[in-house]
């Protein structure tokens, strides 16, 4: 399943839903690289990325179970819903 990422307000705790997910969880940018977001490299570049840039450009994470999917959509509803409180 691809999700895709507009915005992440809270990087840390998405790092920890990401840590929570029995599977690896692979964020694709727009220009095509793979990164298994379970490595803890690969998270430290991907919010270097994030913080950089000021926002997520065509990001989407690549998640193969459903369970650990739902969790991360979940997250990112009420992230997005954090941003407007």
């Amino acid at each position: 399943m691809n999700i895709k990422v507009e915005k992440v307000n809270r990087v840390r705790e998405l790092f920890e839903v990401i840590d929570s997910c029995s599977t690896n969880v692979q964020l694709v940018t727009g220009e095509g690289d793979c990164l298994n977001m379970k490595s803890k490299l690969s998270q430290y570049l991907s919010m270097t990325r994030m913080f950089a840039e000021g926002e997520i450009p065509q990001m989407e994470f690549v998640v193969n179970d459903e369970h650990d999917a739902d969790k991360i959509k979940k997250f990112l509803e009420e992230d997005k819903s954090y941003m407007k409180l």
